[in-house]
């Protein structure tokens, strides 16, 4: 019997909650539904009843297209509330002849997230990177392997409890349970990057409506993680701002006649457009790609700052992978190339089956990304679920569904 999944991306811009089928490892499209969002602000709840009215109707349009009542669901995590850091842990390996257990893994991994979180912060993921049994180092998966001691690197992320609350709160108002939170850019790297580009050393940034969520990979394994706080919201209100136009009009602009590459537009394009002022005024296209060229460059700087400041500058061969709404503007992959000097491309969701028409964008890099991620969790031991405040291992939507009233 094929396995139902439901993921939720709640963005600034749209709600996407995208239903599949996985049936011997292969996932099947079978429910969508997308809304405008509303009452989200830079990826975070700003208004839980404009919230929950939305994430009600995605939930409502995915249910009549895939027949079935939804009940749980992964749900993605953005924000600037978001930090990350990379730890070790020991552990000891039990001797009853039988190697690394999956009991030994995870008693190295609390070790590595033992560093006191402050008390309104919750662990969202602890990521193995790699392995030490007793002097063997560079092991990815030691399950079975013997020895006495166990060490693991991982990566650790943590979120807000609050602001994680008012997503399971928002979930908990229309039905649905949160299974669990998931990073954006941890759920987008699952969509679309490449065994090789995460072995041989990769970036992923998903950029959305108001925020980029980076991601970054060496030897499979993400090692920095980030949320920045800028996204396509903000090149709309550059637009918006620079031509006295309504904010909406903006983003109709930008998606119509939007580039990064003044060099490369005809100076004598115009269009119209109706500012505040009633009066119909033409705008240079090549005026209107130095405006987004300056924005979309601050953008890849910041990213840059977060490459070196990871340690990998000039260690990741596979370059940056653009995806998310914003990775549709017409040539963003090229100031990405040259701001960062590393191989860029946009990316889709890949391997797709079912209705899958509606999904091709990268803007829905997120909703597959959390069904694939939900997968990828079934079928091996990272990353562990949470540690709760109960002294056993919950989910983190278990956990926070505890703390809440009633």
């Amino acid at each position: 019997m094929a396995e139902v999944i439901f993921g939720i991306d709640i963005g600034t811009t749209k709600i996407c909650a995208v239903v599949g089928e996985v049936w011997q490892g292969q996932l099947r499209i079978i429910g969508l539904g997308i809304v405008p969002s509303k009452g989200v602000r830079k990826g975070m709840i700003v208004n839980a009843a404009e919230a929950s009215a939305a994430i009600a109707k995605a939930v409502e349009k995915a249910e009549q297209t895939s027949g079935y009542d939804l009940s749980q669901a992964y749900i993605n995590v953005a924000g600037e509330h978001i930090a990350c850091y990379n730890n070790a842990g020991v552990s000891a390996i039990n001797r009853n002849g039988s190697g690394v257990t999956v009991e030994d893994v995870g008693r190295a991994l609390d070790a590595a997230q033992a560093i006191p979180v402050p008390r309104n912060r919750q662990v969202l993921h602890v990521i193995p990177q790699n392995f030490k049994v007793d002097n063997q180092g560079g092991v990815l998966s030691p399950l079975g392997m013997h020895g006495a001691r166990l060490e693991v690197d991982a990566h650790i992320v943590t979120a807000a409890t609050p602001a994680l609350m008012n997503l399971t709160q928002c979930a908990d108002n229309v039905g649905i349970q949160a299974e669990d939170f998931v990073l954006n850019a941890l759920a987008s790297g699952e969509a679309v990057l490449e065994s090789t580009e995460r072995n041989m050393g990769v970036i992923v940034a998903d950029i959305g409506g108001g925020t980029t969520d980076i991601a970054l990979y060496v030897d499979g394994s993400a090692w920095h993680t980030k949320v920045v706080p800028i996204g396509g919201s903000h090149i709309t209100n550059d637009i918006a701002i620079g031509l006295r136009v309504p904010f909406e009009v903006a983003e109709r602009v930008k998606l119509q006649y939007g580039d990064c590459r003044p060099d490369q537009i005809d100076s004598s394009f115009v269009f119209t457009v109706e500012p505040f002022s009633g009066e119909k005024i033409q705008v240079g296209r090549q005026d209107l790609a130095s405006v987004i060229e300056a924005r979309v460059e601050e953008m890849f700087q910041i990213v840059l700052n977060e490459i070196r400041e990871s340690g990998y500058d000039g260690l990741l061969p596979a370059g940056i992978v653009l995806t998310g709404g914003c990775a549709q503007l017409r040539g963003i992959a090229d100031v990405a190339q040259r701001v960062l000097g590393v191989p860029a491309r946009v990316a889709s969701p890949k391997n797709l089956v079912g209705l899958v028409d509606a999904l091709k964008g990268p803007a829905y890099t997120t909703s597959i990304g959390l069904m694939r991620w939900s997968m990828v969790q079934e079928s091996s031991f990272r990353p562990l679920p949470s540690q709760g405040i109960f002294g056993n291992r919950l989910k983190i939507g278990e956990f926070l569904r505890a703390l809440l009233p009633g």
